[in-house]
């Protein structure tokens, strides 16, 4: 009897052991992630919500916040109204003490060809058996900024700073003359180019920086209307002609 007793507290000593590790190995880790994944969700609601943008720009959004920058001076999908009533659309804009930063991104894959000074790029996709064109995010995102300075006198004065940025499973092959004030990036050396950025130009000249902040985000509160969204997209499509295309 004695033996039997001592091997039954050996089995359960063993089989508590195995709950332990069990734990450890399982309902820790999840444990973390959930809390991770919380984490960045509330850091990402702090700017914006997850029905506006794309993935990649939330994603951009999210790391802009775990590098530092202010929640009040990230502003995420902005639809500033230009003088024929149209919208132009801007992915992220974060105003810093140096300028305010506009940026584009771009979900591509396969290999990225262009020319800052050419209206079209490149995509190459298959080793080169397939080659899609299209628009050069450079003068995209120059209309965007021409659009913003626009909206306020004090912006003629301050420096603004286009970055492109490129998201997904691609390869930027060959970019050339790209001008100054404009940087080129995958996502995963954004941070890079804003602290290039932040670290290499004198503080801007504001005149009025509650009056940025409440340009740029009624600017956001633009989008919170679908007609406006439905709108601009619209335009868009109008724009590139793609309904006067007979092929």
């Amino acid at each position: 009897m004695e033996h039997r007793g001592s091997k039954n507290l050996v089995d359960t000593i063993i089989g508590i052991l195995i709950i332990l590790v069990l734990i450890i190995l399982f309902v820790v880790p999840w444990t973390r992630r959930r809390h991770y994944a919380q984490e960045n969700i509330r850091l990402t609601e702090s700017v914006t919500s997850f029905d506006r943008g794309t993935a990649s720009e939330r994603d951009l959004t999210l790391a802009l916040l775990k590098s530092g920058i202010s929640h009040q001076a990230i502003f995420h999908d902005l639809y500033v109204k230009k003088t024929n009533g149209h919208f132009s659309q801007i992915d992220l804009v974060v105003a810093t003490k140096v300028g305010i930063i506009v940026f584009e991104v771009k979900d591509y894959s396969g290999w990225i060809f262009g020319n800052g000074n050419h209206s079209q790029w490149t995509q190459v996709l298959a080793y080169g058996k397939q080659k899609y064109r299209f628009y050069n995010p450079i003068k995209q995102n120059n209309r965007h900024i021409m659009e913003l300075r626009k909206q306020l006198r004090q912006f003629e004065k301050i420096p603004f700073y286009s970055v492109i940025v490129f998201d997904g499973d691609c390869e930027l092959r060959d970019i050339s003359f790209v001008p100054d004030g404009t940087f080129i990036t995958k996502s995963y050396r954004v941070l890079d180019v804003v602290d290039n950025i932040l670290n290499g130009n004198k503080p801007a000249n504001y005149t009025d920086k509650q009056e940025i902040v409440r340009t740029l985000r009624k600017a956001v509160e633009n989008g919170d209307n679908a007609e406006t969204r439905i709108l601009h997209a619209e335009n868009v499509r109008d724009m590139l002609g793609q309904k006067r295309i007979f092929e």
